[in-house]
């Protein structure tokens, strides 16, 4: 299996991006999405989370009511919604597939929020 994410870039603070991964070569719709973030010298971080069928989502303090985790089983993509955009959003964010014992990352896309 394999992830791409895009949609990353350089956003001014408060302002909004969009974050998109593709999924191929295994059954999207029977797994868990996860979107994580790492930092320069931080550990990745889980930052939200939807289930195989979209229908709970979660999301850390740090993003919630800020970030939205979405999918599209027909498309196979699941996206991150940023609004309100901060400096210390600024990571590589990565998306994860997990379902039992498979997981499948992705290569990472760059966020950078500066004026």
């Amino acid at each position: 299996g394999q992830l791409v994410e895009s949609g990353g870039g350089l956003v001014q603070p408060g302002g909004s991006l969009r974050l998109s991964c593709l999924a191929s070569g295994f059954t999207f719709s029977s797994y868990v999405m996860s979107w994580y973030r790492q930092a320069p010298g931080k550990e990745r971080e889980l930052i939200s989370t939807i289930t195989s069928a979209g229908g709970s989502t979660n999301y850390a303090d740090s993003v919630k009511g800020r970030f939205t985790i979405s999918r599209d089983n027909a498309k196979s993509t699941v996206y991150l919604q940023m609004n309100s955009l901060k400096s210390e959003d600024t990571a590589v964010y990565f998306c994860k597939a997990v379902r039992s014992y498979r997981n499948y990352w992705g290569q990472g896309t760059q966020v950078t929020v500066s004026s």
